[in-house]
């Protein structure tokens, strides 16, 4: 373990919600003498959560109820003092050497906003965020990992390293947006302020979409919010047609015929439909 890993630069933040099954691998991939916060929306599972979040250095924060991703990490980084935060979703598992390079990447760019590390999928293949709803196309990216350090465009949300006197002075994320497009929206605020860097040496895998489980009951409120913040993101944003387009994509997936055969694919396409429809009567 190098003096990098123990110079108590760094806080790991981290969301949960029933996410027990997974979260003491991630804990067992972070260096000794790390400080972590984690921070519990409201899960049923909190009397194993608590017993897991009494190893050393971890500080657990208990929510009263589910406040969304981004709400969660802002009540997470206001306990954190230190130069940095890590971002990290309790899917994830780091290697060896992952802090140590964030932060010299983070030393070798000083006015940089904002790092992801290498993600790679339990099945080995890259995960790169190139792209985003809230980018115009000329500003995506190709697919697959870099071949070195740059600069990108956006930054992926299940692992994101930043400066946190950069996060507070933009206030962190929007509470307005529960779940979805939240690392988009703070991504592209923080690349107003400074670049955004992708960091090849600095490894992480993750099991995508493994924190909260799979349940059908699960995959209707993510496609909800999926379709809300959606269409909420573009127009702060001042995407051209947010609205139209937004209803538009929603209305063809909804009556794509790919779905009638699929009592879960079709409610997952409708309840996204609904996440939209819902934003649009409130304006």
């Amino acid at each position: 373990m190098t003096d990098i890993k123990r110079d108590g630069s760094v806080t790991i933040i981290t969301v949960t919600h029933n996410s027990t099954h997974i979260l003491p691998t991630m804990l067992a991939s972070v260096p000794k003498g790390t400080r972590i916060i984690v921070v519990d929306n409201f899960s049923d599972d909190l009397n194993t959560l608590k017993e897991i979040c009494s190893w050393p250095g971890v500080l657990l924060i208990e929510n009263v109820k589910n406040e969304g991703f981004g709400t969660a990490c802002n009540r997470g980084v206001e306990s954190a003092t230190t130069e940095f935060i890590f971002l990290l979703n309790p899917d994830c598992v780091l290697m060896d050497n992952t802090i140590d390079e964030l932060i010299l990447a983070a030393r070798r760019n000083p006015k940089a906003m904002g790092f992801n590390p290498r993600i790679m999928n339990n099945d080995g293949k890259p995960s790169f965020n190139y792209k985003s709803a809230l980018l115009p196309r000329s500003k995506w990216m190709e697919r697959g990992w870099p071949n070195s350090d740059c600069h990108v465009s956006i930054l992926s949300g299940s692992a994101m390293f930043i400066p946190r006197t950069d996060f507070v002075s933009i206030r962190g994320f929007d509470p307005n947006i529960f779940l979805y497009h939240e690392d988009d929206d703070l991504a592209l605020r923080l690349n107003k302020r400074g670049p955004l860097i992708f960091v090849y040496d600095a490894l992480i895998s993750h099991s995508i979409g493994a924190s909260s489980g799979g349940s059908l009951r699960v995959a209707t409120f993510k496609a909800w919010h999926l379709g809300y913040s959606r269409i909420y993101a573009m127009r702060k944003h001042n995407l051209p047609f947010a609205s139209t387009r937004s209803l538009m994509r929603a209305i063809l997936k909804a009556i794509s015929p790919a779905i009638f055969f699929s009592y879960r694919k079709r409610a997952i396409k409708w309840s996204y439909l609904k996440g939209v429809v819902s934003y649009l009567l409130k304006m």
